[in-house]
């Protein structure tokens, strides 16, 4: 891949990636909650499902979605129910000083982190735009794929690091009870909205 067609590609991931959307409001919700390395394996967890999720558009069985519509709307449902779910805990995550004695509660495990990826439209169609965009035809489009993976890997290591950051830093803000509840309050409705982009 030359590099002004991977510079561009970049960009393309850069913008998709750092936006905000369900991964990152999960992941700065998680941050707040729970810290920054805590929150690592749900980070790790949505990179791992982007990977996969790459892997399957490249080689086919994202042009199964493309040919029978109504395995999109399938998609569309599961996704918004799963983010409904992962909306209502954050939003009803209990109150957590972050330097306490107590063994505080779980953050959002790995898999479900990779398991969100399948169920958001919008990833999917990132990951078929990033094919049909950027891979190179005949013997030049494995070599391609990978480019588009090392870019993805590479925009969502960054990315999935500034939000972690800002949920970190809103995290250490947060010193009472009232105030933590209305972020993850906040947070649930802002994940619940993203349903509306799956449906826009």
């Amino acid at each position: 891949m030359e590099l002004s067609l991977f510079l561009s590609m970049l960009g393309f991931l850069w913008v998709a990636a750092i936006t905000p959307g369900p991964n990152n409001m999960l992941l700065t919700a998680s941050a707040a909650n729970f810290g920054f390395w805590r929150s690592m394996p749900l980070m790790l967890g949505i990179m791992l499902g982007m990977q996969c999720m790459l892997l399957l558009v490249a080689f086919g069985v994202g042009g199964l979605i493309n040919l029978y519509p109504a395995l999109h709307l399938l998609l569309k449902i599961a996704g918004s129910l799963y983010l409904l779910w992962l909306a209502w805990k954050i939003a009803s995550a209990a109150y957590e000083q972050l330097d306490t004695d107590s063994p505080p509660p779980k953050p959002i495990p790995f898999y479900q982190g990779g398991l969100l990826q399948f169920l958001n439209p919008k990833a999917w169609l990132m990951a078929l735009g990033a094919v049909a965009s950027f891979s190179l035809g005949g013997n030049a489009y494995v070599a391609s794929v990978v480019a588009i993976s090392i870019g993805i890997a590479s925009v969502n290591i960054v990315s999935g690091a500034i939000w972690l950051g800002f949920g970190t830093l809103i995290g250490r803000l947060l010193r009472s009870r009232r105030a933590w509840k209305m972020f993850n309050v906040s947070m649930g409705l802002l994940t619940a909205a993203c349903v509306l982009l799956i449906w826009h």
